[in-house]
């Protein structure tokens, strides 16, 4: 197998400041890959790029609020400017809440749905007319496994995540003729600050049948696999990374 998977191509990683957007960004620029990596928060996003530069791969950080379409339009236009082309896109942007369907506010549920859906739907906007003068790309969007099945509770975030399924579906059929590939990953209960999984624990371990919980880099490496030529017949398909959770 090849170490440099992703050679040469130019990846746009959102979420990238922590978790799995930090760590899939690094594996990509291990694999030979040219990285954006995006965030709101400036301070650990920079972290990011500037530990990918030490290990001799290239990154260029800048600040994106997703939910903004000036801000996607500024991401793409340097990213045209400075690296000539877009091959990759990964939209992992995201929030979740804890919260019933009586305590979610209207105000809330908008708040996730802009970030999580709404985030996603911009960055395909915007990623795939770039990809297009490129010839190809791929479009990986960070859904979850509630995206897929269901919870008590949760409202505001699994409708957000059941959106991205479904957005992704219907893009990979729209975009398929552009060859541009797009797919979505769902992962389970992931040790990240958002999931609140530490030191392997979590409410959700003793019903994942895998006897530890995932960290991020066993997304990052699906991301890889989607990311690479290796896919190059896969687009509209779900990649589950959940421990088995919803296989019950």
């Amino acid at each position: 197998m090849s170490i440099n998977r992703l050679q040469d191509k130019v990846a746009i990683i959102t979420g990238a400041a922590d978790g799995i957007g930090k760590e899939t960004a690094i594996l990509f620029a291990k694999h030979g890959a040219k990285v954006v990596v995006t965030d709101i928060n400036e301070e650990k996003l920079h972290l990011t790029s500037q530990i990918i530069n030490e290990n001799g791969g290239y990154a260029i950080a800048i600040k994106l609020d997703v939910s903004r379409e000036e801000d996607w339009e500024q991401v793409i236009s340097i990213t045209e400017k400075e690296l000539g082309r877009l091959d990759i896109l990964m939209n992992n942007a995201g929030i979740g809440t804890r919260l019933t369907l009586a305590e979610t506010s209207l105000e809330q549920f908008e708040k996730v749905q802009s970030i999580n859906s709404v985030g996603a739907f911009l960055g395909m906007k915007h990623g795939s007319n770039a990809m297009k003068k490129s010839g190809k790309g791929s479009i990986i969007n960070i859904s979850s496994m509630y995206g897929i099945v269901g919870s008590p509770g949760n409202t505001a975030y699994h409708a957000s995540k059941g959106a991205v399924r479904l957005m992704t579906k219907s893009s990979a059929l729209e975009l398929a003729k552009d060859l541009i590939r797009v797919n979505s990953i769902h992962p389970g209960v992931i040790e990240t600050n958002m999931s609140g999984a530490k030191n392997g624990e979590h409410p959700l371990k003793d019903k994942t049948p895998w006897p530890h919980l995932g960290e991020p880099i066993d997304i990052a490496y699906g991301a890889l696999y989607l990311a690479s030529d290796e896919s190059r017949f896969v687009t509209g398909s779900e990649l589950v990374i959940d421990g088995g959770y919803i296989a019950q």
